[in-house]
C-alpha cells in the first residue's frame, strides 16, 4: 500500500482554496485528512463554547464535502503534537501539510512538531492559507512592522494579492489503511440541557458552503451601500463573514478575488485589512492578548466590581444599545461591529473595568471568537494598544444609539421591554415622564434597569483616570 499524505486541518476547515491540501495532492499519495480537538492549548485560549457550536456544525459539512469526493475526514482529540507523530506511526506516512496558525502557542508547537516530523524522516510543511500576506511579509522602509493600520494596509493593496484562488479537488485519493476516527457527537461540542444555542441555528450555516452563500448574498445585495449603512444597527448590511473566515471555510483570498473593484468594494476590503492588520500585531507582540501593547496602562486604575461587569454581561446597564448588543451576543453568537465598539467602550471607559474581562467574555460568546482580532480590538478600543482610539474619545451610549438605530429597530429587537416607547425616548427610558412609562408599561428597575452609572459622572472619572497615565511608552 503506498505511503500517504498527511494534511492536518485547523483553522482551514474547507476544500477550496486550501494549499495545503493541493501540495498534498499534488504527491500523488494517498491522502488523510485529520482534525485534532487539542483541548491542551493552553488554559483561556481553549476553544470557547460557542466556538465549540461552530466547530461541530462546520466539521459535520466538511466531512460530507470530503466524503463526496471519495475521502473521510479522520477525527482525534488530544494534544496535536503527540496525535500528528502518532498518526504517522499508524499509517507509515511520510509526509504531512499544513496551512499555518499565527497564535504564539500554535507557532511554538508547530515549529517543535516540524523539527519532531523531520528527526523521523518526514516530510512537513506549512502554508499560507489564513491570510492575504504572512506577517513577516509587509514592513515599514525600515524593515520594522507597521504600528499604525493606514499605512500597513495602503502598503498591502499596494502589494497586490500574491495568488489567485486555487480550485476544490473534484476527487479525492482517500486513504484505504486501517486509520480510526473519533466520533464527532463523542466530543460533546453542543449544548444539551439547557440548549443556550438554540438561537445559532435560523441565524447561520456554518461550512464551506454557508461561507459562499453569505458571501454572494453580500455581494449581490449589500456591497454597494456598504460603505455608508455598515454602521446602522437596525439594518442587515454587513458580509456576516466573520465566523466563516476564522473557522477558514473561506479565504481572504478569496473574498478579495470575487469582490474585486465593484462599488463599495475598497471600504469593505479595508475591513479584511483590518483582520491582516490583527494578525501583523499578534505574530510581531505575541503577548498582545495579555499585556497591554502601551506599557503606559500598566498603571491604569481598573475597577474590580463584579456586580457591575455581570450587568453588563447579561444586558441589564440601563443604556439601550447597550444592553441590546449584549443580548444579540447572548442569543446569536454575534454582535454588529459598531455595537462591539459601543459595548467595549461602556465595560471600559463608563465602568473602568479591565479590558481583559471583556476579552474572555467574547472569547467564550462570540461565535467568531479571534485571538488576534478580539485582543487587538479590545487594545484599541481601550487606548492601550496601536493605533488605538484616543483616550479622551468616550463614546456617549444615548448618543450613539441616537445616530446608528435612529428609529430603535435595534433596541426593540433586542430588549423588547422597551419596544412601547417613543423613538425619542427609546434611548433614555430614565427621562421618560411617569405617564408615558405607564403607557409603555414600564417600570424603572423593575422592567427594566435604571442606568447603573451617569454618563457624565462617569466620562469625568474616565478622564481623570486616563489623563493620569504617563503619555510615555
Amino acid at each position: 500500500m503506498a505511503e500517504p499524505a498527511i494534511v492536518w486541518l485547523r483553522q482551514d476547515l474547507r476544500l477550496e482554496d486550501n494549499p495545503a491540501l493541493a501540495a498534498a495532492i499534488e504527491t500523488k499519495r494517498p491522502l488523510i485528512l485529520v482534525y485534532v480537538l487539542d483541548d491542551e492549548t493552553p488554559g483561556r485560549w481553549r476553544f470557547g463554547a460557542a466556538q465549540r457550536w461552530w466547530l461541530h456544525k462546520s466539521l459535520e459539512s466538511l466531512s460530507t464535502n470530503i466524503a463526496r469526493r471519495g475521502g473521510s475526514l479522520v477525527l482525534r482529540r488530544g494534544r496535536a503534537d503527540q496525535v500528528i507523530p502518532q498518526l504517522t506511526r499508524e499509517s507509515d506516512a511520510r509526509a504531512v501539510f499544513w496551512n499555518r496558525c499565527y497564535e504564539p502557542f500554535a507557532i511554538a508547537r508547530d515549529a517543535k512538531l516540524k523539527d519532531q516530523l523531520a528527526a523521523s524522516g518526514i516530510e512537513a510543511k506549512s502554508f499560507n492559507g489564513s491570510l492575504l500576506f504572512e506577517p513577516w511579509e509587509v514592513q515599514t522602509k525600515t524593515g520594522a512592522p507597521f504600528k499604525v493600520f493606514t499605512p500597513f494596509w495602503r502598503a498591502c493593496v499596494q502589494r497586490g494579492t500574491s495568488r489567485s484562488p486555487l480550485p476544490a479537488p473534484k476527487s479525492l485519493n482517500g486513504f484505504k489503511g486501517a486509520v480510526t476516527s473519533e466520533l464527532l457527537d463523542s466530543w460533546k461540542l453542543r449544548p444539551k440541557a439547557p440548549n443556550w444555542a438554540k438561537g445559532f441555528e435560523p441565524e447561520w450555516r456554518p461550512g464551506e458552503s454557508g461561507a459562499r452563500a453569505a458571501l454572494d448574498a453580500f455581494l449581490s445585495t449589500r456591497l454597494t451601500a456598504y460603505p455608508e449603512a455598515r454602521n446602522q444597527l437596525g439594518q442587515n448590511a454587513t458580509s456576516r463573514l466573520s465566523p466563516h473566515l476564522h473557522f477558514g471555510e473561506i479565504s481572504p483570498v478569496q473574498i478579495w478575488a470575487a469582490v474585486g473593484d465593484a462599488p463599495g468594494a475598497a471600504k469593505f476590503l479595508s475591513e479584511i485589512g483590518w483582520r491582516e492588520f490583527s494578525y501583523n500585531l499578534l505574530f510581531h507582540w505575541p503577548s498582545l492578548p495579555e499585556q497591554n501593547w502601551r506599557e503606559s496602562f500598566n498603571a491604569f486604575p481598573w475597577r474590580d466590581d463584579e456586580a457591575e461587569l455581570e450587568s453588563w454581561r447579561r444586558g441589564r446597564t440601563g443604556y439601550p444599545v447597550v444592553d441590546a448588543a449584549m443580548r444579540e451576543l447572548w442569543v446569536t453568537g454575534t454582535m454588529h461591529n459598531r455595537a462591539r465598539m459601543i459595548a467595549a467602550s461602556f465595560l471600559i471607559k463608563h465602568l473602568l473595568i479591565d479590558w481583559r474581562q471583556g476579552e474572555a467574555w467574547f472569547w467564550d460568546t462570540l461565535l467568531d471568537a479571534d485571538l488576534a482580532n478580539n485582543a487587538a480590538s479590545w487594545q484599541w478600543v481601550a487606548g492601550s494598544g496601536a493605533d488605538a482610539a484616543p483616550y479622551f474619545r468616550i463614546f456617549n451610549p444615548v448618543t450613539q444609539g441616537e445616530k446608528f438605530d435612529a428609529e430603535g429597530v435595534y433596541v426593540r429587537r433586542w430588549v423588547p421591554e422597551l419596544s412601547r416607547l417613543p423613538n425619542e425616548l427609546i434611548h433614555r427610558p430614565w427621562e421618560a415622564s411617569a405617564d408615558t412609562l405607564s403607557r409603555a408599561s414600564i417600570v424603572l428597575g423593575t422592567d427594566y434597569p435604571k442606568p447603573i452609572v451617569d454618563h457624565s459622572q462617569a466620562r469625568a472619572r474616565a478622564l481623570a483616570a486616563f489623563a493620569g497615565l504617563s503619555s510615555k511608552d
